[in-house]
């Protein structure tokens, strides 16, 4: 999901086919196309949290992972995560 995910009612999870419930925020953007300030997010169900995660990183796009709802206002090129693990 792109855009505020509060706006949604039931937040479901990003990961193609998924209809879990959200309970993360994956924020990212693309450094090559993206200033600092450009967040994008796609929600996360438990099960997906690390996968999605994973998934940017190895694109080399930077990643920062927050409970549902806790917006941030940077995705740095080197993110520190509240999960544990750096992007």
């Amino acid at each position: 999901m792109i855009g505020h995910p509060e706006d949604q009612l039931d937040p479901t999870c990003s990961r193609a086919g998924c209809t879990a419930a959200a309970a993360w925020n994956v924020n990212w953007r693309n450094p090559r196309i993206h200033s600092i300030d450009r967040v994008k997010v796609w929600l996360a169900c438990d099960e997906h949290r690390d996968y999605l995660r994973d998934y940017l990183g190895a694109r080399d796009f930077p990643v920062l992972v927050t409970p549902l709802g806790q917006s941030v206002e940077l995705v740095p090129d080197v993110a520190p995560s509240s999960t544990g693990r750096t992007a």
